[in-house]
C-alpha cells in the first residue's frame, strides 16, 4: 500500500513543483488585463472577420440547395457551384487561423513594417472611419522586420487609447522612421473641428495610459506619450522559427 506525505512548511519541495520555478516566468497581472482589454475592444472587428467567408458559405449551400430541389442541375453548373464553395470555405479557413492568430500568437514571429501597420490598421479602420475617425499612415520604404505581437498590441493599444482620450472626431497619423536599427512609430492625433465622436464599444471599459504603458513595460519597448502624440519604439526582429506551412 502506497502513502503519500505532504511536506510540511519548512521542507525541501521536489524539482518543478513551483510553477513560478528558475526558467518560468509569469506575465504579470497588469499586463494580462490589458492584453485581455485591447481584445475584448477587438472583439466585434475580429468577429466579423470570422464569420464573413462563414456567410458566404452558407449562402452559397442554400443558393445550391434551391436548385437541387427545383430539378438536378447540369453538370458544369453542379461543378461551378461546388468549386465556388469550396474556395470560400478555404478562404473563411484562413481566416479563422488569422483571428486565431490574434488570440495565441506565436511570440517570434516576424512581420514588415509597413505590412504590419497595415494589417493592424485594416481590422479597425472601418469601425473607426465609422466612429468619425480616419486613420492615415506614413511609412519608410526601408520596411525593418519587428515583432508581429508587439506592433500588433502596443500599435492598436495606443490607437485605441487616444481616441478614447479624443474630445472628438479626427484624424490620426501613424508614422514610421528607422533610427539606429529601431523602428520609431509616431501616432500623432489631429482634432477633426469640433465633430462628435462615437465610442468604441459603449458596454465595455476604456483603454487608460497605464494599460498601454503595461504592455510597454511587460516586454521593456520605449514609449512615451506627450499630449495628443504617442511615440513607440521598437527593436529590429529576426525570426528564429522555420516558415510553416498551413494546412487547408
Amino acid at each position: 500500500m502506497r502513502t503519500d506525505t505532504i511536506p510540511g512548511p519548512g521542507a525541501d519541495m521536489p524539482a518543478g513543483a513551483d510553477e513560478t520555478a528558475a526558467g518560468t516566468q509569469r506575465p504579470a497581472p497588469a499586463s494580462e488585463a490589458a492584453r485581455y482589454g485591447v481584445l475584448r475592444r477587438l472583439g466585434p472587428a475580429l468577429k466579423h472577420d470570422m464569420v464573413v467567408n462563414l456567410q458566404a458559405v452558407a449562402m452559397m449551400s442554400e443558393v445550391l440547395g434551391a436548385k437541387l430541389e427545383r430539378g438536378v442541375p447540369s453538370q458544369s453548373e453542379l461543378q461551378n457551384s461546388i468549386a465556388r464553395i469550396h474556395r470560400l470555405a478555404r478562404e473563411a479557413v484562413a481566416n479563422c487561423l488569422k483571428v486565431v492568430g490574434w488570440i495565441e500568437p506565436a511570440e517570434d514571429e516576424v512581420i514588415g513594417l509597413r505590412e504590419g501597420v497595415e494589417e493592424s490598421l485594416a481590422l479597425v479602420r472601418s469601425n473607426f472611419n465609422f466612429r468619425g475617425f480616419s486613420l492615415r499612415t506614413d511609412l519608410p520604404a526601408n520596411d525593418l522586420e519587428v515583432s508581429r505581437v508587439l506592433l500588433r498590441h502596443l500599435l492598436l493599444a495606443s490607437l485605441i487609447h487616444l481616441t478614447d482620450a479624443a474630445q472628438g472626431a479626427g484624424e490620426v497619423l501613424v508614422r514610421g522612421e528607422i533610427a539606429a536599427g529601431s523602428v520609431v512609430l509616431t501616432l500623432q492625433f489631429k482634432d477633426g473641428g469640433g465633430g462628435d465622436a462615437m465610442p468604441f464599444e459603449p458596454g465595455y471599459r476604456q483603454l487608460d495610459w497605464a494599460d498601454v504603458q503595461a504592455l510597454a513595460d511587460a516586454e521593456s519597448v520605449q514609449l512615451r506619450r506627450e499630449k495628443d502624440r504617442i511615440v513607440i519604439r521598437l527593436p529590429r526582429m529576426v525570426a528564429t522559427t522555420p516558415l510553416q506551412i498551413v494546412p487547408l
